[in-house]
């Protein structure tokens, strides 16, 4: 098996949880800070946790099926926590569990819809861990299973509620077995881009629907009513899934001419997304149909093609769908609907 360094991805990006961390309000501040410095220590490798590692639970997966198996943390950080349900059984009463269970599985089918067999293409089980810690805001990849979080109820509702968050994380998965992007700067960007159009992908997918009927949202339902917001991030229209007096404003651009220096959050790998996320979003409207045919196809070329560099900025990227669209489709409709794209999002496709 090819060993990648993983990284810490959370869907929830430092930059809201920040915001959160200094509300007025303890409910909302406590449990912001407590998520902050358990994201702090997975990024430093400082572990709130202990491991075991996938390989030494795994068994051989079924060549025509996912192997999944869902544990529960019960507000514990030791991973992966008890067994409470594994590929085939019967639902469980939680219904945390059975959402984990669904969104693994339908990652797993889009996955195989592009070919490929698993995560790291050899097998690798589909492991998550649901109710980490207590009112734990985020959910996230740790290198080697998903772990979700309950939210804290008054900001973040439970992570497993929307199924384009589950196919979000997994596919940094994905990436580290694949492309293995850089997590900073463009890189970073393009790595958290990815993972968005595929969880994207296949909440659309899930639902049957169209690049035109799809709402293009991540994390749709995540949010309490309490907050003035609709999602995380919106690939329709970037900079407004939320602007709310505690939450803050939506900071993501939609093209180069906003795009944010900054040297929090690995150089801004969750607000720079943006750009690519539309210039997919675009992509798909253009071509219509299912997105995850043609242009999730595209997408998905580049990254497994084993081309795409690992400090890749959105230059080279944008090339490479480019030459995707051309390998897959020859110089027509979808070759053109590329070239558009990042060219409305302000990306040059030519040296």
């Amino acid at each position: 098996m090819d060993i990648r360094t993983p990284v810490f991805c959370g869907i929830v990006p430092p930059h809201i949880l920040d915001k959160l961390a200094r509300a007025d309000d303890p409910g909302v501040s406590g449990p912001a800070r407590r998520t902050l410095q358990a994201d702090a220590a997975h990024r430093t490798g400082r572990r709130l946790t202990t491991v075991l590692g996938a390989a030494a639970r795994a068994v051989a997966a079924p060549a025509d099926g996912p192997r999944r198996t869902v544990y529960d943390a019960q507000n514990g950080t030791v991973l992966p926590g008890t067994r409470v349900r594994g590929e085939g059984e019967e639902a469980a009463r939680d219904a945390t569990v059975n959402r984990a269970y669904a969104g693994l599985g339908a990652t797993f089918e889009l996955l195989t819809a592009y070919g490929r067999s698993s995560i790291d293409g050899a097998g690798l089980p589909l492991d998550a861990s649901v109710h980490y810690d207590e009112k734990y805001g985020n959910a996230f990849w740790n290198g080697e299973q998903m772990v979700f979080g309950d939210g804290d109820g008054e900001i973040f509702l439970d992570f497993t509620v929307a199924v384009d968050v589950i196919a979000h994380e997994l596919a940094h998965g994905l990436t580290q077995y694949t492309a293995n992007l850089s997590y900073f700067g463009q890189p970073g960007a393009l790595n958290e881009s990815v993972s968005d159009v595929l969880g994207s992908l296949v909440k659309q997918r899930t639902l049957g629907q169209s690049a035109d009927e799809a709402d293009w949202l991540i994390g749709a339902g995540l949010l309490t009513p309490r907050v003035e917001g609709v999602a995380l991030r919106s690939m329709k229209a970037p900079g407004t899934a939320y602007d709310d007096d505690v939450l803050g404003k939506d900071p993501q651009p939609a093209t180069m001419e906003e795009y944010v220096r900054t040297g929090r959050d690995n150089g801004g790998v969750h607000i720079n997304s943006g750009i690519p996320n539309h210039a997919f979003y675009l992509l798909a409207t253009r071509l219509g149909g299912r997105a995850w045919e043609r242009a999730g196809q595209i997408w998905f070329d580049v990254l497994t093609g084993g081309e795409l560099p690992v400090d890749a900025d959105f230059g080279s990227f944008a090339r490479l769908t480019v030459a995707a669209a051309k390998a897959r489709y020859g110089e027509g409709e979808e070759q053109e609907a590329v070239l558009k794209a990042w060219s409305q999002v302000g990306v040059k496709t030519s040296e």
